[in-house]
């Protein structure tokens, strides 16, 4: 596991990403934002902290951490539907382990969320007793899904307790940094508790670019600020490094084999063929579904045919090279002449994998195993 950490952190050295020119991580609203978050944090009696749960230490705010911790504090770790079960459980482990509350949630599932309110009730039983009024804040950096969750909180509490205050909802947008104000919201009385939702904010220097890639991969940062090319580029170099590709191959030989006997049944008869084809046709599901084993099949494929070593860094950048040529035929692209980038499969790709098509991922190694 060691020499996979080490191999991974290779991704985010690698040429393509020297070439692309400097990154711009950190828009000047959120500087702003930074300090406004300083001065409410003083006042909270409990702070939500959201991150995305493919990568639950990436996506902390470092600079702010220090305060965070001094505080009655909850991660809750979003978007665990796009992350890997099995490792999710080995995190939820770790930070138990570090004493510090931890829960996995889905922001547009009800159930999920309740469970969060539950333990933050939990976790402000003891302030509830004794405070007339209490504040709960969240934070996180951008695109975690902290407005989405904002406003389920606000639709579970207003049918849990007796609020009468019709608050407007939090703004919710695919974009990083949507919300630039910091808006406040009732959910309860008797004590009154408010959730203050806040913009996300990126710590002012990111360490590496490692971490900046992957916060770039799960959106957390604007496609524009760092290039869809060199992102997807860094999708791929984790993909081969990780062996992904290769594990797909049973994957898309079990779906051939289903692809065939639904084939073989209706070869006969022309009418059903004609049926199934405007079907396929129609179904946005199935067309999704067809074009993802495609785009595995073509990683696959390309994985197994390549000759080169990977270890080598110039050979991985020309496998990917190769992978993204092989992709704009899948994804129907026309080449254009004297064109050698890679803009819109790149864009397609990414939209697969940030929409969990291509399968769950944690791209964060746990500390114990770097």
């Amino acid at each position: 596991m060691r020499g996979l950490t080490r191999a991974a952190k290779r991704a985010g050295e690698m040429a393509f990403n020297a070439g692309g020119g400097a990154v711009n991580w950190f828009p000047g609203h959120m500087a702003a934002a930074s300090r406004a978050i300083r001065d409410r944090l003083k006042l909270a009696d409990l702070v939500i902290e959201v991150r995305d749960a493919r990568i639950p230490l990436s996506s902390a705010n470092e600079d702010l951490q220090p305060v965070l911790a001094a505080k009655r504090r909850i991660l809750a770790l979003n978007k665990k539907d796009l992350a890997n079960p099995n490792v999710m459980n080995r995190w939820l482990n770790h930070f138990k382990s570090c004493k510090q509350d931890c829960i996995s949630i889905n922001a547009h599932s009800s159930s999920s969320v309740n469970q969060l309110l539950g333990l933050a009730e939990l976790k402000l039983k003891e302030a509830i007793s004794k405070e007339p009024t209490l504040l709960i804040m969240v934070v996180g950096v951008p695109n975690v899904g902290k407005s989405a969750l904002i406003n389920s909180i606000h639709r579970i509490a207003t049918t849990r307790f007796p609020v009468h205050d019709k608050n407007k909802r939090a703004t919710v947008g695919p974009l990083p940094g949507v919300t630039q104000d910091i808006a406040g919201y009732k959910i309860a009385s008797q004590p009154s508790i408010y959730v203050l939702d806040t913009p996300g904010v990126l710590v002012p220097s990111i360490p590496d670019m490692e971490t900046g890639l992957k916060l770039a991969l799960t959106g957390a940062v604007k496609d524009s600020a760092v290039g869809e090319e060199r992102i997807a580029k860094y999708l791929l170099s984790l993909l081969n490094i990780r062996k992904t590709p290769l594990h797909w191959k049973r994957l898309v030989h079990r779906r051939d084999e289903l692809h065939e006997e639904t084939c073989s049944r209706n070869e006969n008869d022309s009418r059903d063929s004609l049926r199934r084809r405007r079907c396929l046709n129609n179904a946005v599901a199935l067309y999704v579904q067809d074009l993802v084993t495609e785009v595995q099949r073509t990683l696959c494929s390309t994985c197994l045919e390549f000759a080169g070593n990977t270890e080598e860094e110039s050979e991985l950048e020309s496998l990917i090279d190769m992978q993204l040529t092989a992709l704009r035929k899948v994804f129907r692209i026309p080449h254009k002449p004297f064109d050698e980038t890679h803009g819109p499969t790149s864009k397609k790709l990414l939209t697969l994998f940030r929409s969990g098509k291509l399968g769950p991922f944690i791209l964060d190694d746990l500390p114990d195993e770097q």
